[in-house]
């Protein structure tokens, strides 16, 4: 490639780079953005539930506390203002709400009657349309704050701010601003006292008049239709009257029915039902807006429309991500057991052990540090093998240790540097025997693993075997998080997809294959960057059965840093949807092949790619919860989560044969751990999405792993075993 190609080549590669992070990035600020819209608009957080007791009335005005329901300050001296005789101002708090202000108005509509409603702006946000309803009806609407706060508690810019977002969403609801207020937990004129009175006076300097009530209902209490109407009607005969009622906080199914009793007995009384200006024979509360302030407000209304339309998302969302978590598990825990009682019954049947020499090719690219242990372990087993040692061009000594050791049937190949596939294929090209082990150069053996490894190649239609590979680094934290999640994912899912017949893949550190499965497949692909997955997936598409051996360990160097995790989990994620995208014909096939496809990649596609893409959101309203929501209740169900992932870990832990110990780590594994993994595979979808290509990386070994764990228990069907 020529300077400038290769110059060009990187460009392309980081704007690839830049476009995966601005696709990874917006996706959580807009979960975070819209469950703060949200509970924004929901007052759960920035709400204030105090109501200030009474106290003193001393400083009101004698005039205001004498006058009428509907308080003007805005003056040289406060008036209050009565509503005329045979008039009824009919006025419902807190709405809209989607259940019952719909059937107040239809009741309101029937009777031809008018009312003004105090809307808050939280509501108003979330039920534009029943705010346009009310206005285009006749009806008045005024404000009632945005959170419903009581006033008396709050600073004169608290005050501002929740005047000035009830009408930003009065505005976006309804394209109109209003000067009519209620304040929240007010009463009659009387009723103001030397807290209440200077909101009300401050409210009057901004433009707003006051409206308090004549007779209140107290329907929000549900004392019964005969007693709503009996308290609606003004106690002196043709008396005018502000009455207060509710057509939202709880059921209003009194409400409605008092109406349909009270309009029509009042109206047959000569009393008519209007709005407060017309009765007052003021201007009308209502003034369009335009322009800026329109603009916002329809902002801000359709942004909290997309927020309650995206958060009923993201439930439904989790309720999928909550149900797949929990089939995952008791799948998981049904197989194992289905697992341990078959290879009961397999031990029983004592079928003819595999005794022919296998080979065991050893992929190796700067494995200095690693390599010398994993070709000793190799030979120092107790079943016939060769290796052969592909040195992929490393730059350090590989290949000079391994001669070096001058250990029997061990032989080193080497190459120029192609990558791990072409490292494979060049090592099965040397190999002599029909069966075929593949080994990490960072891998160590037990004596038994490869006699395990190849008993299942007892049967003619296994054309590869998986083993199990284990944490050999495990005493860091970040080590023994990675120890969980092998034992209790990987080793679990394993069992799984055994009695399923549809192991996904065979381990690159240690997984066996027949030759005649690999020559039919065509060898290893570099068409992805999980080879071994893709290699495990042609030879189930081909017709060959893949079996787990629980009892084949193999000992890794797992990474030691979040860096080299990062790396290795990221070629994992985006391999494996590569993988899975080649080979989706399986789906559409018959026979084996198709089996595979329907129920392997649908379970692949649900527990690897679907819930860990979903499953950031359970920690997204755990965070929520924890901050905004009933954090009590929050933490007990997390905590509940845990207990039953904690069960589920020491059973696979004790399939295992492994000490609980390293369990202590479980709930910052969790929480850490797993939001690392949410991260890797976002990243995944959005290297996928941009049509982003990775290249085969090597992590970094520190020679960490030198030997297989001694003390290891093995099953009582395996006690005593001997090689043939």
């Amino acid at each position: 490639m020529t300077p400038e190609g290769h110059r060009r080549s990187l460009l392309r590669r980081r704007r690839r780079r830049r476009l995966r992070r601005l696709l990874v990035l917006p996706l959580l600020l807009t979960a975070l953005t819209v469950l703060l819209l949200r509970g924004y608009v929901h007052s759960e957080f920035l709400a204030d539930h105090r109501v200030r007791p009474e106290v003193p009335s001393d400083r009101v005005p004698w005039e205001v506390r004498e006058g009428g329901p509907v308080v003007d300050t805005g003056g040289p001296r406060p008036v209050g203002h009565r509503v005329p005789d045979h008039m009824i101002v009919l006025t419902f708090d807190d709405g809209p709400d989607p259940v019952w202000t719909p059937k107040v108005l239809d009741k309101l509509a029937e009777h031809d009657a008018r009312a003004v409603f105090f809307v808050t702006g939280a509501m108003a946000a979330r039920h534009p349309g029943l705010v346009r309803r009310m206005v285009a009806e006749g009806h008045e609407i005024g404000l009632h704050t945005f959170n419903h706060p009581d006033l008396s508690y709050q600073s004169k810019s608290r005050i501002d701010w929740e005047l000035a977002q009830n009408q930003l969403a009065l505005a976006g609801a309804a394209g109109v601003r209003t000067y009519l207020f209620r304040p929240p937990y007010s009463s009659h004129a009387h009723a103001l006292d030397n807290e209440s009175w200077p909101v009300v006076r401050y409210v009057g300097s901004r433009g707003y008049i006051t409206v308090l009530n004549d007779t209140d209902t107290k329907d929000w209490a549900r004392p019964g239709v005969d007693e709503i109407v009996r308290r609606a009607v003004p106690e002196e005969a043709g008396a005018g009257a502000v009455v207060l009622m509710h057509d939202a906080g709880g059921d209003r199914s009194q409400t409605v029915a008092a109406l349909d009793r009270l309009l029509p007995e009042l109206k047959a009384r000569g009393y008519a039902f209007t709005n407060l200006t017309e009765a007052l024979r003021a201007p009308s509360a209502h003034t369009p807006v335009s322009g800026p302030e329109l603009w916002k407000g329809r902002f801000f209304v359709l942004a909290v429309g997309v927020a309650e339309r995206a958060t009923s998302l993201f439930i439904a969302a989790l309720t999928v991500v909550g149900l797949l978590v929990f089939a995952r598990l008791g799948l998981m825990l049904l197989m194992a057991g289905a697992h341990g009682r078959a290879a009961r019954r397999r031990a029983a049947l004592a079928p003819e052990p595999v005794t022919r020499p296998v080979s065991v090719v050893v992929p190796a690219y700067n494995e200095a540090e690693c390599i010398a242990h994993t070709v000793r372990s190799l030979v120092a087993g107790d079943h016939r093998v060769e290796v052969v040692v592909v040195d992929d061009g490393s730059r350090d000594a590989t290949a000079d240790i391994v001669e070096g050791l001058r250990l029997p049937d061990v032989r080193v190949v080497r190459q120029a540097n192609a990558g791990k596939p072409a490292a494979l294929n060049n090592g099965i090209a040397h190999a002599s025997h029909d069966i075929i082990v593949m080994v990490d150069g960072d891998t160590v053996f037990e004596p038994s693993t490869i006699r395990e490894l190849v008993r299942p190649f007892a049967d003619p239609a296994v054309g590869a075997v998986a083993g199990n590979a284990k944490v050999g680094n495990r005493d860091t934290l970040i080590g023994a998080w990675q120890h969980i999640e092998y034992v209790m994912g990987f080793s679990l899912e394993r069992r799984m997809y055994d009695v399923l017949r549809c192991m996904p893949t065979v381990p690159g550190a240690v997984g066996a294959f027949r030759r005649e499965a690999l020559e039919r497949v065509g060898g290893v692909s570099d068409d992805t960057l999980a080879e071994d997955t893709d290699l495990t997936m042609a030879v189930h598409r081909d017709g060959w059965r893949v079996v787990y051996a629980e009892n084949a360990r193999a000992w890794t160097e797992a990474p030691e840093t979040v860096r080299q995790l990062w790396s290795q989990r990221y070629r994992w994620s985006y391999g494996t949807m590569q993988a899975m995208w080649k080979h989706r014909r399986a789906v559409l096939e018959r026979g084996p092949s198709g089996r595979f496809g329907r129920v392997g990649l649908l379970l692949i596609s649900l527990f690897t790619v679907l819930m860990p893409l979903l499953a950031p959101l359970i920690d997204v309203f755990l965070l929520y919860g924890l901050l905004f929501g009933p954090a009590q209740r929050t933490a007990a169900v997390w905590l509940g989560v845990l207990a039953v992932q904690a069960a589920c870990a020491a059973y696979a832990f004790r399939l295992d044969r492994e000490p609980l110990t390293h369990l202590v780590s479980l709930p910052l594994q969790q929480i850490l751990h797993r939001q690392l993994m949410y991260l890797v595979l976002l990243r995944s979808w959005a290297t996928a999405l941009t049509g982003g290509r990775l290249r085969w990386q090597k992590l970094r070994r520190t020679g960490a792993v030198d030997s297989a764990p001694a003390g290891i228990a093995k099953p009582r069907h395996m006690q005593g075993s001997t090689t043939v």
